[in-house]
């Protein structure tokens, strides 16, 4: 199956110095993207890369994503559009020498294997915008109505958490640091 957003370059163009090039999604593919995604749009998709070649066929690359998506926004249900940008680094491994780790080390450069010496910078950048999505988007300005989100819990035991009592042993309406409810405890007789 091919990706929604392809842009496959060959490792053996990249000169030992680096290469720096920009990708840019079309129309069709912003749609196929917006459909895989499950967003009402996506408007735009680019990305900057610089890729360093390394020892035994790797290839680092550093890519500065920008992309324009259409969100329904979890509050209100409105669509609006959002920005986003994203800034990644990945390696490409030649595929016989990937090897999946399953100790994965959440801080380590992302590692994706590749085949007959072609890399996929679009399928990259396609999958660095899933990753970059607010998967709860808000609408700027959107507010939730009045009291709706809000939990009541009553304290564990009557008279703990924000209240207490005073010396006459009457609730007081007054918050109780939690200091002054471990040194009161100090104090009380056993």
């Amino acid at each position: 199956m091919e990706a929604e957003f392809s842009r496959k370059v060959a490792v053996g163009r990249i000169a030992a110095s680096g290469m720096d090039l920009t990708i840019e999604a079309d129309a069709r593919e912003c749609a196929a993207l917006a459909a895989r995604f499950g967003l009402p749009a996506v408007r735009a998709l680019s990305c900057r890369y610089r890729l360093t070649p390394g020892r035994r066929g790797e290839v680092y690359a550093e890519g500065w994503l920008a992309a324009t998506v259409d969100q329904v926004c979890v509050v209100t249900t409105d669509r609006f559009a959002n920005g986003v940008a994203e800034t990644f680094a990945a390696r490409f491994v030649p595929a016989e020498r990937f090897r999946e780790d399953e100790d994965l080390d959440p801080e380590a450069v992302d590692e994706i294997p590749y085949a007959r010496d072609m890399i996929d910078l679009g399928a990259l950048a396609a999958e660095e915008l899933s990753l970059a999505l607010d998967p709860y988007p808000r609408k700027p300005g959107s507010v939730l109505p009045e009291g709706v989100g809000q939990v009541d819990v009553p304290p564990a035991n009557p008279g703990d958490g924000d209240t207490s009592r005073d010396a006459s042993g009457e609730m007081s309406g007054e918050k109780q640091s939690p200091f002054a409810a471990l040194a009161a405890l100090k104090k009380a007789p056993n």
